[in-house]
């Protein structure tokens, strides 16, 4: 894809992202339907987390195109790369994935019809569904650099682990899970369903590497590229 369609998409998804997210804090304010709760706000929960994310990736990626000069090799770059890598691509995925498969046998285990009512249908598409395929866009727009397997993995092992200790923050604050879900589960479930979770997105990030050197033809590794 040439630069110029390149910043296009970039700018776009950008868009599209902050469209949604003043969308949703433009609800501020209305009476929250059974399934929501006020402590801890939307940041309690992974989808809004997600979107926020995957606005700072694409932002962080449309100011990256638009730097004069080659900008390959620069740090700005990089960055841009790893967040991609290690958070927005297989973040995003998971919350694709695990919404839909939990949705598909019980929906109110964690997004309640009465929900409907607040966000209408495009809007719970824009923070379930949609997210896949611009990821998908992304890693056929332009190559990633992908990080040290190690140094990845143990990112989002870090960040995975500071997200169980908030949501079990806010049930120990308001005796209320941030997803019905995790009430059906013993205290050794819920570790369970966690490590088992995190080996999900540890299989997305080894998918967005592979899809990332499949699409590229080459290694793209972070090492590799060093060496070369």
């Amino acid at each position: 894809m040439s630069p110029t369609l390149r910043t296009v998409f970039h700018l776009c998804a950008f868009s599209w992202y902050a469209f949604v997210v003043q969308s949703m804090a433009a609800k501020d304010g209305e009476e929250l339907p059974k399934g929501i709760f006020v402590y801890g706000g939307p940041w309690k929960y992974l989808t809004f987390l997600n979107l926020l994310l995957q606005m700072a990736f694409f932002g962080l990626a449309a100011v990256n195109d638009l730097q004069p000069g080659k900008t390959c090799g620069s740090s700005l770059n990089r960055w841009k790369d790893r967040l991609f890598a290690v958070f927005a691509f297989p973040v995003g995925m998971f919350v694709v994935v695990l919404f839909w498969s939990i949705f598909a046998y019980d929906r109110e285990l964690v997004y309640p019809a009465s929900i409907d009512a607040f966000f209408p249908p495009w809007m719970n598409h824009a923070m379930h569904t949609f997210v896949l395929p611009v990821l998908l866009g992304e890693v056929l727009v332009q190559p990633h650099i992908y990080p040290n397997i190690k140094h990845a993995l143990t990112a989002l092992g870090v960040v995975g682990l500071s997200y169980l200790s908030w949501i079990i923050w806010v049930y120990m604050s308001v005796g209320i899970w941030v997803y019905p879900l995790l009430g059906h589960f013993s205290s050794a479930g819920l570790m369970g369903f966690f490590f088992f979770n995190m080996s999900v997105v540890t299989l997305l990030y080894v998918l967005g590497d592979k899809l990332n050197s499949h699409v590229w033809g080459k290694d793209m590794s972070e090492t590799t590229v060093k060496v070369k």
